[in-house]
Formats: C-alpha cells, sequence, structure tokens
C-alpha cells in the first residue's frame, strides 16, 4: 500500500499554489513516438479529493468556486492530519466485535488512517474546478436503476449482511456467503481492485491509485497499482468472440487524431465496476491534457443495470513515483481465516440450537 506520509504535506503555500491554472498543450509540448501518436507511457497517480458522483447540494451545477475548491483543500488537509495522530501504545485492545469506529479504522480500533492516499486537491479542467468526476447525467450522479436492477440489489441486500459476530445465514437457509470462497467478492479475493481501480471505467481509490502506462505501436498496456490489475489493450482489430468472457472485459482501441479511444466488452458476470453486468459497454478516451497530465474520458452503458448512459472525465496528473507491491493474491491466509471463522461460527449456533433442543 502507498502511505500517505510519502505525499508533501500540504501547507497554504500549496493551498495557493494548486489553483494556477495549467498551461495549455500545444503540438510542440505533446511527446510522440516514432509514428506521430501521442505517447502516453509513463506512470500517474489519479488520485483525487474530487468525488465520483456529485453530492446534492450541488444540484445540476458542474464547478467548484475557487473558494469553494481552496475550502475543500483545507478541511481534508486538516482531516487528514487529525486522522493520522499517533494512537496511544498503551490503549485497551478492541472489545470483542470491535469497537464501532468508522472510517479506516475498520470497526476494529485501527491505529490510524497513515495508508490512506485520497488526493491533495481538486482537479481541474479548462481552469475550472468540478464537482464531480461525472458530468452526465446533468445532476452528476449515477443514472436511476432499471427495475432488474433493483430486484438485483435487493437480492445482494439480504445475502451480504454486516458480520455480527453470530452465523445469521443459517436462519435464512440455502446457500450462505461464506459456503464457499467463489462467493467472496472479486477484491475480497484479490483478484480485481474495488472500486473499479482497473476498470473501466478506471477510477480513483481510497489508496494505490498509481498507474502505469507502457504503450508500443501495436497494444497499451496498463498497470495499476490496486490489486496488481493489468488491462492489455489491442491497437486496432476486433473483439474476441462473445464466447470469451473476461472479469476486464476485452479492449480494443484505435485513434482519432490524438485521442486514443478504447472499447470494451465481453465482460464477465461479475465484474469490477458495481452493477455492472456481462452486457456492460465502456468506451474511454485518453488525449494530452497539457505537458504534466492526461485527460481521462469514459461512458459506460449497461441495459440490465441503468435506464441510461453515464458519462465522466478527469485528470491523470503524471508522476515520478513508481508503483508499490500489492502483496495479495487468492488463496491468501486471510480467506481462509474468513471461511474458518464462518464455520466456527456456525459450530457455535449449532451448538446453541442442540442445547435448546434438549431443553438445557
Amino acid at each position: 500500500m502507498r502511505a500517505s506520509g510519502l505525499k508533501v504535506v500540504v501547507t497554504l503555500a500549496a493551498l495557493v499554489g494548486f489553483v494556477v491554472p495549467a498551461l495549455a498543450a500545444g503540438d510542440e509540448d505533446i511527446p510522440r513516438t516514432a509514428s506521430g501518436r501521442p505517447d502516453f507511457t509513463g506512470h500517474y497517480d489519479v488520485a483525487t479529493l474530487t468525488p465520483l458522483a456529485r453530492p446534492p447540494a450541488f444540484g445540476d451545477n458542474l464547478f467548484l468556486t475557487r473558494e469553494e475548491a481552496e475550502k475543500r483543500v483545507r478541511q481534508a488537509a486538516l482531516l487528514r492530519a487529525a486522522s493520522s495522530r499517533d494512537s496511544d501504545p498503551d490503549r485497551e485492545a478492541p472489545p470483542d466485535g470491535g469497537d464501532g469506529s468508522p472510517g479506516a479504522a475498520g470497526n476494529v480500533g485501527g491505529y490510524n488512517s497513515f495508508w490512506i492516499d485520497n488526493g491533495t486537491d481538486v482537479f481541474e479542467i479548462d481552469g475550472k474546478f468540478r464537482t464531480s468526476i461525472i458530468t452526465h447525467p446533468k445532476n452528476g450522479r449515477h443514472p436511476a436503476l432499471t427495475e432488474a436492477a433493483r430486484e438485483r440489489s435487493a437480492a445482494r441486500r439480504g445475502f451480504w449482511r454486516a458480520n455480527t459476530g453470530e452465523a445469521w445465514w443459517l436462519e435464512r437457509g440455502g446457500v450462505g456467503p461464506y459456503d464457499d470462497p467463489e462467493l467472496r467478492p472479486l477484491a475480497e479475493r484479490c483478484l480485481l481492485g474495488f472500486s473499479s481501480t482497473a476498470g473501466p471505467p478506471m477510477l480513483p481509490a481510497l489508496y494505490n491509485n498509481v498507474k502505469r502506462i507502457v504503450q508500443t505501436e501495436d497494444h497499451v498496456m496498463i498497470l495499476v497499482e490496486m490489486v496488481h490489475d493489468a488491462r492489455v489493450v489491442r491497437i486496432g482489430g476486433e473483439h474476441s468472440p462473445a464466447g470469451e468472457r473476461r472479469w476486464l472485459g476485452d479492449s480494443i482501441g484505435w485513434w482519432e487524431e490524438d485521442t486514443l479511444v478504447i472499447e470494451t466488452t465481453n465482460f464477465g458476470d461479475r465484474t469490477g465496476l458495481r452493477g455492472g453486468t456481462r452486457d456492460m459497454r465502456t468506451v474511454e478516451r485518453f488525449s494530452v491534457n497539457d505537458r504534466d497530465s492526461l485527460l481521462y474520458r469514459f461512458t459506460v452503458e449497461d441495459p440490465n443495470t441503468w435506464t441510461e448512459s453515464w458519462s465522466g472525465e478527469y485528470v491523470w496528473p503524471r508522476t515520478d513515483a513508481l508503483l508499490y507491491e500489492y502483496a495479495c493474491h487468492e488463496g491468501n491466509y486471510a480467506l481462509g481465516n474468513i471461511m474458518r471463522g464462518a464455520r466456527l461460527l456456525e459450530e457455535d449456533a449449532l451448538a446453541a440450537t442442540g442445547a435448546t433442543d434438549s431443553g438445557e
């Protein structure tokens, strides 16, 4: 994981500096390959304080004022400083079941949030600060769910519940959420990054936000720091047969002048994007924003989940940082302990039932 302590601490000077408009990118500023295509090869840190979905208070307003942007940065810096204070080394162990702490502590009394690295500023495009990454629909939020998607969501709520320290799934009968390792979420199994960090679309997350692009004439590879996902995009050609399904989908790309367009289809039944299904289709566009960043735009459509398509855009700043290893793999010790813990809870529940049935 990438420790937030590696970032430069936000100072008042930095708060002022981050609002300087970026220089416009002219042709002479764009690094190019031997064939004349824009060369996107490099590392990018996509962490941003700008949320994916717009807070309802902003309504249809796409832009933040300079004062609002500076306020958001100040508040984030203060919160980061407060939540990163050293914890008392002589404190007691958390109570059984957790101490109820929110956020990074994860309800188990985590010492602080040193590992959170979700950005120190809000991004701007054309000198204007954004209220959200999503730009369509106008309210900056996901479209309404289809009836089928609402039914799937209700079913998930009945199947996935908080761990209360009791084998509650025995009461509902049938298959339980801990009956098979393959029933666990893909991110928990270390197969895909959470929050759609690898996408598509490729979105910022709580930490591990660095991405590496390696570009050739025939392929573009995007290596994602979170859960070491790697996307390989074929330039030109057609999609694989419909029967070939992948968690990250099948991505093909082409150039529209200086913009790289990537279309992805052929997803599996479970995708990295929450709500996405095997019929999801995404279109991503990479272009030069300025000499130090890319502009990333995307559109998502899935008739099984949303009543209309939705789109967004945000800036990918270049960075000198390298990717950290994400030492997480399927079949790790934690996954085994999750399954063993569920069996112990089931034994306790059955023992209690047996005691009651015998009149003890």
